[in-house]
């Protein structure tokens, strides 16, 4: 600790999401956000519009048998009017959404229902808080913990932020940790166990789009799913076992892996790794089955309601016509979004969105639209939010660390 009494811990991050520096990317990204829109509008692609009602037929000059709705060469120009293409730009496709009273309600729908996966996260820090943390205290820990995950969290180090966030709010170290432990293995746990329900109830066949083949790293999108998942679920596996049956062994096993020379150097983290297992198996040893069933169960209210927004959002343009498909695609996409390598998954989360939803939305052109009003809600609320909340809850915790 220094003389003005902060610890280096709270200087590194008020460094890190100082409104200064925070404030530099969003303002940054909303400019490129807004000049990529203006420039999408005006760009020209081939609508399908049914047959009988275009100019262009398509061709698959490439041989993909999947249509490429911006590239010229994939459409050719037909005079007799038996096209089922026209091609127009994005800004005119908008024009044409005739919006009605359904749509604002579906749209305020999304906006509930998004406010449904926060109050779900609230009430989770409530409970695995014990009751410590009030409710404006699980508010704040939830949205600053979600403003640090969208703003590059492979450089500011989610956990760690995270175990900060709650220890300033005056829970022990051993309790924050617990809690942060918890909450990702919930997480993971609740997607392990949604996915075969997903396949019983949908089926395999339907749920990876064929045009997203190589889009991501150059390998099938099914390829990339099950990496992901696998992954998920060695993780679920060594985390459950680790803090339930033997933290220590998992620990020295850490240690002695981690001397190899060529890994050596994350052999710190490693030891810090161990120590939070450690200490999460002591706070939560004697839990009884109504804690674990409450927080699991807000868990699962959170993600079920954070899956419904496309829903509803999608329901504002046009008739779904098999909203379980769409539910089901996003627990597909959201593993491409959780190895995104980008800050809250911009640029891969848009190309995913396309991808996945292409073929179950009738009117291509509104796929723009639904991404645009899904980000703010999914992403860019939670930067505004964190900008707003954060100053002020720095100065009300300044002497609440225990």
């Amino acid at each position: 600790m220094n003389e003005d009494g902060a610890t280096d811990q709270e200087r590194d991050f008020r460094s890190k999401l100082s409104l200064r520096k925070v404030m530099i990317p969003v303002l940054i990204g909303i400019v490129a956000a807004g000049w990529l829109l203006w420039r999408d509008l005006g760009k020209e692609r081939y609508e399908h519009v049914g047959p009988g009602l275009g100019d262009y037929a398509w061709t698959d000059a490439n041989g993909n048998r999947i249509p490429d709705l911006g590239d010229a060469a994939e459409f050719r120009l037909v005079g007799d009017g038996t096209g089922d293409y026209k091609r127009m730009s994005a800004a005119e496709t908008l024009r044409s959404i005739q919006w009605t009273w359904q749509s604002t309600v579906w749209i305020l729908l999304a906006v509930l229902v998004t406010g449904f996966r926060d109050l779900g996260y609230i009430y989770r820090m409530r409970v695995l808080s014990d009751g410590h943390l009030s409710w404006r205290q699980s508010f704040n820990v939830t949205f600053l913990w979600e403003f640090a995950s969208s703003l590059t969290p492979s450089v500011v180090g989610g956990s760690s932020i995270a175990m900060f966030i709650i220890g300033r709010e005056g829970l022990a170290l051993g309790r924050a940790t617990a809690i942060v432990l918890v909450t990702a293995l919930m997480d993971e746990l609740f997607y392990i166990v949604m996915v075969p329900l997903v396949f019983l109830a949908v089926g395999m066949e339907n749920l990876f789009p064929a045009e997203l083949d190589n889009a991501f790293w150059g390998l099938p999108i099914r390829s990339i799913f099950w990496i992901g998942y696998g992954f998920i679920l060695l993780l679920v596996g060594i985390i459950f076992y680790s803090v339930f049956f033997r933290p220590r062994a998992f620990k020295f096993v850490l240690l002695r892996v981690f001397k190899l020379p060529f890994i050596r150097r994350w052999r710190p983290e490693v030891i810090r790794v161990g120590d939070d297992i450690a200490i999460t198996s002591t706070e939560l040893k004697g839990k009884r089955k109504r804690f674990w069933a409450k927080a699991f169960g807000a868990t699962c209210f959170s993600w079920a309601s954070r899956f419904l927004v496309i829903n509803f959002i999608a329901a504002a343009f046009f008739s779904v016509h098999d909203h379980l498909l769409l539910y089901a695609r996003q627990l597909i996409m959201w593993v491409i979004l959780l190895i995104s390598p980008t800050p809250g998954g911009s640029g891969i989360a848009e190309i995913a969105f396309a991808g996945f939803f292409r073929d179950l939305l009738p009117a291509v052109g509104y796929i723009g639209a639904i991404a645009i009003i899904w980000r703010v809600l999914s992403y860019y609320l939670y930067l505004f939010m964190g900008t707003v909340i954060l100053p002020r809850w720095l100065r009300s915790t300044a002497g609440r660390q225990s």
